[in-house]
């Protein structure tokens, strides 16, 4: 695609959304038709859905059904409760209503925990995993430069916070416009809430739990991630050791932003392609 067309994409992204009540919460989400099992992609921490708008042309011919989580995006914030089990229920609440059949549940960093955490709570909904840059134990210490970071954030945060240089960074290549849109949508979030859902991160120990999945997985992981580098994709390995891995040398924290071609033709070898 072109950079025009790029543009036009990232420009149209937020007007594709459609909403689906959620036990009383409004969702936000954007479909694209195609073959099932559907693959259900669930965006990372402050993402909101255009964070899969580069990888979706390379899924092209699978449904797609991705969310803004709660408190992010179009999605409402709802009670303010942000426990990674609390995202992995309005997971649930989705799939039921939208009556997704056994979809291949994939998870960038946040929404790995939430797709972990969707599997343990409700193993009959799932028909397989993709963690992407996952963690099970994220073990943010207070001196942490993501910690750091968000601690001084004020409202109106802006755009052109200096925190987001390190927050998205990429390799070269990435989509100058699509950057920009992340760092708008973002920004649109409170600053607490910003600081309640990373406590809630900074909490949870998925270790034990995991363990108990029993879908097929597959772990992709960026050889340079400076936030869940090489010892969490190790824990992973070690919770899930049956899954499929691929570690990709180029990309850090967001390789489905860097390299998503390579990381659709991981998806599509282990869950198969559009048929």
């Amino acid at each position: 695609m072109n950079s025009a067309g790029l543009e036009a994409g990232q420009q149209a992204w937020a007007g594709r959304k459609r909403m689906v009540d959620v036990g009383g919460l409004a969702m936000a989400y954007v479909e694209i038709p195609g073959a099932e099992p559907a693959l259900l992609l669930i965006h990372g921490f402050t993402d909101t859905s255009r964070s899969f708008s580069l990888l979706a042309p390379y899924l092209a011919g699978r449904r797609l059904v991705i969310p803004d989580l709660r408190g992010h995006g179009a999605s409402p914030a709802g009670t303010n409760s942000f426990r990674p089990a609390d995202f992995a229920d309005d997971i649930a609440g989705m799939i039921g209503q939208l009556r997704l059949d056994q979809p291949i549940v994939i998870g960038h960093s946040l929404g790995a925990m939430i797709a972990i955490e969707t599997a343990v709570r409700n193993s009959g909904l799932i028909g397989g995993l993709v963690l992407l840059a996952g963690s099970l134990k994220p073990g943010i210490l207070q001196d942490h430069p993501m910690a750091v970071g968000v601690q001084a954030l004020r409202d109106p945060i802006s755009p052109d916070d200096p925190f987001y240089a390190w927050w998205h960074a990429c390799r070269p290549g990435v989509p100058h416009s699509f950057i920009a849109k992340l760092a708008e949508e973002a920004s649109a979030m409170p600053a607490a809430r910003w600081r309640s859902i990373l406590e809630q991160i900074r909490r949870s120990d998925l270790t034990s739990s995991a363990r108990t999945v029993r879908q097929e997985t597959l772990i992709i992981g960026g050889a340079s991630d400076p936030l869940f580098g090489e010892a969490h994709q190790q824990a992973l390995l070690r919770a899930f050791p049956d899954a499929d891995f691929v570690c990709i040398e180029s990309c850090g924290h967001n390789p489905h932003w860097e390299d998503p071609a390579l990381v659709a033709a991981a998806i599509t070898g282990k869950f198969g392609a559009a048929t």
